[in-house]
């Protein structure tokens, strides 16, 4: 690896120290844990931009992970970063997101506008940190400084004072000292944007509400298009289709990883970083070109306009609003409603007090948030049905 690599032997610990395993680094034992969490197996019933229920091949938060870490593992490898980090920063990122995606997201926090808000990167390592119960000395799942860091790619100020008292010098602070994460972190950040940004198109065309005609309006997308046509004029045929845009994807993704590679080597060499700190004082290192980076705004300008905001995923993802939102009533008006284990948390006063508030009403809407942020698509729906007797996106 690289000296400005992460390296577990360096790593600044876990909040619960434990003696190292026999076999595996700091990293690798992370990323075990992560895959063996509840929260990382529920993202298999979690919508990416379509509902679990509206087709057996759209992505899910699972499958974009895993595509995160492939992706990631594979830049990670060519820059010499370290891959395990990566690979578990990518598994974990996106395990304290809300059923039905953004739309979820967004209605929990206008139910949270007055408990402190909601963010999913925060629920992350809430749930890595509290509230997985997997091991007899310790809430959450131990994991190491360097992963919690990546998984805390975005923080409200607030947010990173209050962590910042809860632990010192820890997660939050960088957030309060204008610093960067680590490299590995930074890489997963792009693969993130790199995967979804491909992986909707796939979905968008698959679902029928794009075209290969209306991405040709996409320059990043369209080059990569008619280069396929030239190299395998056979495409063109309609019933090809599928294979023109798996191939077009495909190369495009290989672009996208090509000039990460480029663009970051080249402000290594400048920045000349000699360490982690050294990265962490520094501006991001890991981007693309300025030509890529154009290209891929356009991309996603593109997807916002032409997929997110379409009319059939919008009618979609209202009616998951409402979901979300009476279920937060009821759930606040009646906590007996909820799982006994999240009843037993508003009014327990052991180990978990730093991790709620001390207001019982705003403990109780965290804890309600934290229920809520579990679950899948599918048992929310349920969760709705049973509650209210309506039956919504079904």
């Amino acid at each position: 690896m690289a000296p400005y690599a992460c390296d577990p032997a360096l790593s600044r610990g876990r909040r619960y120290p434990q003696a190292p395993a026999p076999t595996r680094t700091e990293y690798q034992r992370d990323r075990d844990r992560i895959v063996h969490s509840s929260a990382f197996r529920r993202l298999v019933y979690k919508t990416q931009v379509f509902l679990n229920h509206e087709g057996d091949l759209f992505r899910t938060r699972l499958t974009h992970s895993l595509e995160v870490a492939q992706l990631g593992r594979s830049i990670a490898r060519s820059l010499q970063l370290n891959e395990d980090l990566v690979e578990a920063i990518a598994l974990a990122h996106d395990v304290g997101h809300t059923p039905f995606g953004h739309a979820g997201q967004d209605a929990l926090n206008d139910c949270m506008a007055d408990f402190g808000g909601f963010e999913h990167n925060l629920q992350s390592l809430r749930i890595v940190d509290h509230l997985e119960e997997r091991y007899p000395e310790f809430d959450g799942l131990n994991l190491s400084f360097e992963t919690r860091e990546g998984i805390l790619k975005h923080c409200a100020r607030r947010h990173a004072e209050q962590l910042e008292l809860q632990e010192p010098g820890g997660v939050g602070q960088r957030f309060l000292q204008h610093q960067q994460p680590s490299l590995e972190a930074q890489l997963c950040n792009l693969a993130d944007e790199i995967a979804y940004n491909a992986h909707d198109i796939d979905d968008g065309v698959r679902s029928g509400l794009l075209t290969l005609d209306q991405l040709q309006a996409v320059p990043l997308f369209d080059q990569f298009r008619v280069q396929t046509l030239a190299d395998h004029p056979q495409l063109a045929e309609s019933h090809q289709g599928r294979r023109l845009l798996y191939e077009a994807i495909r190369r495009m993704l290989s672009s996208q990883v090509y000039d990460v590679i480029a663009a970051t080597q080249s402000a290594l060499n400048a920045a000349q970083p000699q360490d982690v700190q050294a990265v962490r004082n520094l501006a991001p290192l890991v981007q693309f070109g300025a030509e890529m980076r154009d290209e891929s705004k356009a991309l996603k300008a593109f997807l916002l306009q032409h997929l997110y905001r379409h009319p059939q995923v919008a009618d979609t993802m209202g009616q998951a609003q409402v979901v979300v939102r009476e279920l937060f009533s009821a759930y606040m008006n009646v906590p007996g409603e909820m799982a006994e284990r999240y009843q037993h948390r508003i009014s327990h006063t052991g180990v978990e007090d730093a991790a709620l508030p001390a207001d019982p009403q705003a403990r109780t809407a965290r804890v309600v948030a934290d229920y809520i942020a579990g679950m899948t698509d599918r048992f929310a729906l349920h969760e709705h049905e049973r509650i209210t007797g309506q039956r919504l996106l079904t």
